[in-house]
């Protein structure tokens, strides 16, 4: 998260100060959510968070909890019924790109038809399937993409534009690990969803933004506290919303805003992400596995030529400050996770000890 962040929560913690500086004599994780002060903090969060990413006004911003990983269930559950297949089911389809959008497939299938409509996992998801070649069902309520793959490291850089595809389908993106380091072109999108933990705020509060004509389909099985069009009706307050993340989140929004928005945060993220890869590819000792045109801006995974290196090399980054190196299990290798709140400064200091590795160790 932003120090600057950070730095004006601790100052908040015991006191919070309204827009005016007025003191209310106690802090956010204190407040009732249906309080005057919260609700101006809601209120607020709601309002950047449209404007940063250019919410169209037919769209529904909901704060959620449960994170990407329950939004997996809740999204069939709301949206698979949109149509039904031969059987009688709702259907989606799926294109699996890596870790998490397997998980998604996975779940959905307790709530729905489920079909894939490509997979990149034949060559190590390394790479994202040509549209031209999906295999899109007509009968399908939704596409599901996971648009960047923390893991893996691959990313969309851009939105398919299914109707050009020749599905009506809707195009849902878990869009939890790059909200806010680009533009979302809504035209395309009919659901996003994401946990805040990777660019917005901590762990806690998951954001869904959702065009009101999908509201109001859910499947009977749905829980009350997980059917959109309920949580939208009470303006996410239907059970106690994560008020602290909420408020975290709110903070955030308006240091993005002070950077810029999310034009200026674009431009940073490709420097940075450019920056790091250049150093990588130039090298003879670390590589990366995915394709260029997939790169991920926020999760760079790579990997050592020889692997004997490894602890070597952790070892010394975490000298040098450089924190959490270590790929994921599933993969291996190593991977920096770059996100908006990285500065500039960490991504050189890590290309930086990259090559001054190299040279002891290469």
């Amino acid at each position: 998260m932003p120090q600057e962040v950070l730095t004006q929560a601790a100052a908040d913690m015991l006191d919070w100060p309204d827009a005016y500086g007025k003191r209310c004599g106690m802090g956010v994780m204190e407040m009732s959510h249906r309080g005057k002060e919260f609700l101006s903090i809601y209120t607020q969060a709601e309002a950047d968070l449209r404007e940063l990413l250019a919410v169209p006004a037919n769209y529904r911003i909901l704060f959620m909890q449960g994170g990407g990983l329950a939004e997996n269930a809740i999204v069939p559950m709301n949206l698979s019924a949109l149509k039904k297949d031969a059987t009688g089911r709702g259907a989606a389809d799926f294109v699996v790109t890596g870790s998490w959008s397997e998980k998604s497939f996975v779940e959905a299938e307790k709530f729905c038809q489920t079909r894939l409509a490509a997979s990149g996992k034949a060559d190590g998801f390394i790479s994202i399937p040509d549209a031209a070649s999906w295999q899109l069902n007509t009968d399908a309520s939704y596409l599901h993409l996971c648009t960047n793959e923390t893991i893996n490291g691959v990313e969309f850089h851009s939105l398919p534009d299914l109707k050009a595809l020749g599905s009506r389908a809707e195009l849902v993106i878990d869009f939890s690990s790059h909200i806010a380091s680009r533009p979302v072109d809504w035209s395309r999108v009919g659901l996003g969803f994401g946990g805040a933990q990777k660019n917005l705020g901590p762990a806690g509060l998951t954001l869904v933004v959702v065009r009101e004509d999908l509201l109001g389909h859910a499947l009977d099985i749905c829980p009350s506290a997980f059917n959109y069009q309920t949580v939208a009706k009470n303006e996410s307050m239907y059970n106690t919303p994560p008020t602290y993340a909420i408020y975290m989140a709110g903070l955030t929004f308006q240091w993005l805003k002070r950077q810029g928005g999310i034009a200026a945060m674009e431009a940073a993220n490709a420097t940075k992400a450019e920056l790091l890869y250049r150093t990588i590819d130039a090298s003879s000792l670390y590589f990366n596995k995915v394709h260029k045109d997939c790169r991920s801006r926020m999760n760079v995974p790579f990997f050592l030529r020889d692997e004997s290196h490894n602890e070597a090399f952790l070892s010394g980054a975490k000298e040098a400050g450089l924190l959490q190196l270590k790929g994921h299990k599933s993969v291996g290798g190593m991977r920096a996770s770059i996100y908006n709140a990285m500065p500039l400064a960490g991504v050189q200091a890590l290309c930086a000890y990259l090559q001054e590795f190299e040279r002891t160790h290469g």
